[in-house]
């Protein structure tokens, strides 16, 4: 099989093309490289079962081209990031609407299977004990640059969800929860490469508010058999589905783990919420995902728990 994953040379998006080679099929990566990267894919650059595009998702006509003999899209394409977000929150919502409108459109004309890539960022502020596919949204003020990626993010899992009804197109939906691991870059505000950033150089760790806030981390490797299993079973089409890991922390007590890790002199350093909302920020007190669906259609569950996920990062820092 042929593959497209758009935004192949992000984070996610590299891992999951080097998982499909590495079970033998075809992969194409159409990636701007505004948020990626080559080195990313500087492990599968040479095989000749792949191909990159570098190019926007906002050019319908490198969509099209991009779609012609491929099997199945992996949309991974986003502007993602806190920081990214509230410094172009135009481009942002540009990329993330109409960009996503010319796959999704290009997948339904085609009849070309789709998965979408979602986000945690969908439930807002709710602090629901685990958050299910139908938990409501409570977001913030339209104001608030803050939430403009998770109403671009809910538009496309609402235009999905009406190809999949009105004109047969075979999609699945996948919200990941905080997922973290090498490559992760911390140039777009995620916390655990921010915190590894500034420990290594015993700098203080900038916590948002109190640090009470609750998390679940999730490993990319988790993430993308996750992805793939989801993607292999013949049932969810029209569906969303949470994919997280399973173990909770706060924030401050995160920071105090990786300074230890990290052997640091580092201290932790607080920023009031207000001085945040200047910015256009604003944060959630606790996000969990519940995973009891997508195990339940395809039998997967996450392995790895914090300790990996951090010493995997670590390492990775110290052996780029």
């Amino acid at each position: 099989m042929k593959y497209l994953i758009t935004g192949g040379a992000g984070f996610i998006g590299s891992h999951l093309a080097e998982a499909l080679l590495r079970n033998g099929h075809s992969v194409r990566v159409l990636d701007d490289l505004s948020t990626g990267a080559r080195e990313n894919l500087s492990k599968i650059s040479h095989d000749s079962r792949f191909e990159l595009i570098s190019g926007s998702i906002l050019d319908s006509r490198l969509v099209e081209q991009s779609f012609i003999g491929i099997d199945g899209c992996f949309h991974m394409a986003a502007a993602v990031g806190v920081e990214k977000i509230l410094k172009d929150p135009i481009g942002s919502i540009k990329t993330n609407i109409h960009g996503s409108e010319n796959i999704l459109e290009t997948a339904a004309e085609r009849k070309i299977p789709l998965l979408l890539a979602s986000t945690s960022e969908i439930y807002g502020k709710n602090t629901s004990e685990s958050l299910t596919e139908d938990s409501d949204r409570i977001i913030g003020s339209p104001l608030l640059s803050r939430w403009t990626y998770s109403e671009a993010k809910a538009l496309d899992e609402s235009l999905a969800r009406a190809l999949y009804e009105q004109r047969n197109l075979k999609v699945k939906i996948i919200r990941y929860f905080n997922t973290v691991g090498p490559r992760q870059s911390p140039a777009y505000g995620m916390v655990i490469p921010r915190f590894f950033k500034a420990a290594l150089a015993n700098q203080n760790l900038i916590i948002h508010g109190t640090g009470i806030q609750q998390r679940i981390f999730c490993h990319v490797d988790d993430a993308v058999n996750g992805t793939l299993a989801l993607w292999s079973v013949d049932s969810g089409w029209g569906e969303a589905c949470n994919l997280g890991g399973f173990e909770e922390i706060s924030i401050i007590a995160l920071a105090q783990r990786i300074i230890q890790l990290c052997g640091s002199r580092s201290e932790t350093e607080f920023l009031a919420y207000e001085e945040l909302r200047k910015n256009g920020f604003e944060d959630m007190q606790r996000r969990v995902p519940n995973i009891n669906k997508i195990k339940s259609l395809t039998g997967w569950s996450p392995k790895k728990s914090l300790d990996d996920i951090l010493r995997d990062y670590l390492d990775y820092l110290s052996n780029p």
